[in-house]
């Protein structure tokens, strides 16, 4: 440190270095860096952004810092100041509903007379916008930056569980540093976040989840693997939008993930999760003032039921609202470990909490004390704006308060459906898995469940056809399942179409099915047909964990001919129920604010 003098580091920040890159350079930690700097009054200023091009005072409250000496140009104000932190760049995995969090928590803390201070460094999101906040200041969402504003600012409190997952691993250390982080202590994420101390809650709690192990190695993971059968679900910890998270089927995978996927260490340790096969993904979104003084209630804001199995991550999932084919005992259990896991982590605000349904037994994945990406879709479905809510319930108000104490079951279906780039990625395949892929997402509203399926379809751009042929290709694994599937197209009035093992299949069952050659066999093959418009739907499940490339092309050839696909019989027979409704009395139209 001896080295490091006034000048050096005062001329080492204006050039853009970080408090962690000086650190690293000189062998000293983040921490005595800034306790340096603020002994030697090293701190920065705040500029107006001149939104206005010099040619009129601008009065636009964006700030951005500098280290070059100069005047402070924040405007001062005597009220209460909560600082919201954002989501920082959009990319997959953390999208445009955290930002949607940020917002909504902005108007609610307004209404309450609060002034609201937004952090983020995207200048393409809505939580940006002029009149969304107080004020913005466009700094990065790290440690350093985050402080100096709260510093200079002199907050009352943060909010860190609107913006996903970046403000979220700040939270502890802005504790640490004496930042007021409001709604869900730190220390309850942390439980929620750290495998360890989450497997502990569970078994306190008597909640089930899939037997799991944790590796930091090669070795640990194969011998983890080995104890819990294949097939295994590994993914690092922290991460976002489910990033490096796949399904492995052998010890050759697995050896090939360590090696090449992830890097492992004790700090950072890869989870290793029994794969529960063909069970239903539920996600449930509630919320709870129950970690509040004076507060105790816990509401459910919305139970999604995936219409794909258990294995495609959350963010690319169809979902169904309210669920549709779970048995009452099976929704009141998710009710009750919702509210046992929000009692113990005491949560102020949000929470979110994804469940694995196999037969009659609720496995908890995981649990995240904060605002989920399924927030905005819920919110609009039951018409209460739970971000809102929530921010006013971190403020200091109890539910009661804001008389919001009942769960809302609404009397008719919304349906989450997922957007894709996949015809801007030239062979690609398609297939969804736990890593996520999606860029957006689109709702069905009805009261009729094939029919809000069909409208989600619609509006994702993959509307369902009433009629024409169908191209049937499964797995061997699906083969049992796939006769009663062909049969309810058949009853529709679809021709089907199948290649020699999956026509037999349907033959044997009675079904009258014309034969196509595979891609290997030669033509006219099911690309052909796709090309020439001569398939109108396309159902084609993959062979194994790693894909054939008569397979991908398929996929990928429906995708840019605008043929609808699917890829898991579950979506299949959902489109089934869609085209049946159509059929039987087509679709009308409501605004959202009828529904309500």
């Amino acid at each position: 440190m001896s080295s490091l003098n006034a000048e050096k580091l005062a001329r080492a920040k204006s050039l853009g270095f970080s408090d962690r890159q000086i650190a690293h350079l000189v062998g000293e930690t983040e921490d005595s860096i800034r306790a340096l700097r603020k002994q030697l009054n090293i701190i920065p200023s705040y500029r107006l952004v001149d939104t206005c091009a010099a040619e009129f005072e601008a009065f636009t409250p964006y700030y951005y810092s500098t280290y070059d000496r100069g005047d402070d140009e924040v405007k001062n104000n005597v009220a209460k100041k909560v600082m919201i932190l954002g989501g920082g760049p959009n990319r997959i995995g953390q999208g445009i509903e955290f930002d949607y969090c940020c917002v909504h928590a902005a108007f609610a803390l307004k209404e309450d007379g609060f002034e609201t201070i937004m952090v983020n460094s995207n200048p393409e999101t809505v939580s940006t916008d002029y009149d969304t906040s107080d004020k913005l200041f466009f700094e990065p969402l790290t440690l350093e930056d985050v402080l100096h504003i709260y510093e200079r600012e002199k907050c009352w409190g943060a909010i860190a569980q609107f913006g996903g997952q970046t403000p979220l691993n700040l939270a502890l250390g802005l504790q640490k540093n004496g930042v007021n982080i409001i709604g869900t202590s730190p220390q309850s994420i942390e439980i929620a976040e750290d495998r360890k101390l989450f497997a502990a809650m569970l078994n306190k709690l008597n909640i089930p989840q899939p037997p799991n192990g944790l590796a930091t190695n090669e070795a640990e993971a194969l011998v983890a693997s080995k104890r819990l059968g294949y097939p295994v679900l590994v993914r690092p910890s922290f991460v976002l939008g489910g990033r490096a998270m796949q399904i492995v089927y052998s010890d050759a995978e697995l050896s090939h993930y360590m090696r090449f996927a992830v890097e492992a260490s004790p700090e950072r340790p890869v989870l290793v999760d029994k794969f529960l096969e063909d069970a239903t993904e539920v996600d449930v979104d509630c919320i709870t003032d129950v970690g509040l003084p004076n507060g105790g209630t816990i509401v459910i804001g919305g139970m999604l039921e995936h219409i794909e199995y258990a294995g495609v991550h959350s963010g690319d999932a169809a979902m169904v609202l309210p669920p549709h084919t779970l048995s009452q005992e099976v929704i009141n259990t998710i009710r009750e470990y919702t509210h046992a896991m929000a009692r113990e982590l005491q949560v102020i605000g949000l929470m979110n909490v994804q469940y694995a349904v196999k037969g009659s037994t609720v496995y908890v994945l995981e649990v995240n004390p904060r605002a989920s990406r399924t927030v905005p879709f819920v919110s609009k479905a039951i018409g209460f704006p739970l971000a809102k809510l929530a921010a006013k319930v971190m403020a200091g108000k109890t539910l009661k308060e804001l008389n919001f104490t009942e769960e809302i079951w609404p009397k008719y279906w919304a349906v989450k459906e997922s957007v894709f780039p996949f015809n801007r990625f030239h062979g690609q395949d398609i297939l969804l898995s736990p890593e996520m892929r999606s860029t957006g997402e689109v709702m069905g509203l009805d009261a009729d469940l094939g029919t809000a399926y069909a409208k989600s379809q619609m509006a994702a751009n993959s509307p369902l056809p009433i009629g024409g042929r169908v191209f049937i290709s499964v797995s061997d694994m699906h083969k049992d399942e796939v006769a009663e599937v062909a049969q309810s197209y058949v009853n529709l009035g679809f021709e089907i179409v199948a290649t020699a093992g999956t026509a037999a299949v349907l033959e044997k069952a009675g079904l009258k099915v014309q034969r196509i050659m595979k891609l290997t066999e030669g033509r006219p093959n099911v690309v052909d047909l796709l090309k020439n418009k001569e398939i109108q739907l396309v159902i084609n499940t993959p062979s194994g964990a790693t894909p054939r490339v008569d397979e991908v092309k398929i996929r990928t050839t429906s995708v840019y001919t605008g043929t609808p696909i699917m890829t898991t019989l579950s979506g299949a027979k959902a489109a089934a129920l869609g085209i049946a409704a159509l059929k039987k009395s087509g679709y009308a139209v409501k605004t959202i604010q009828e529904y309500h």
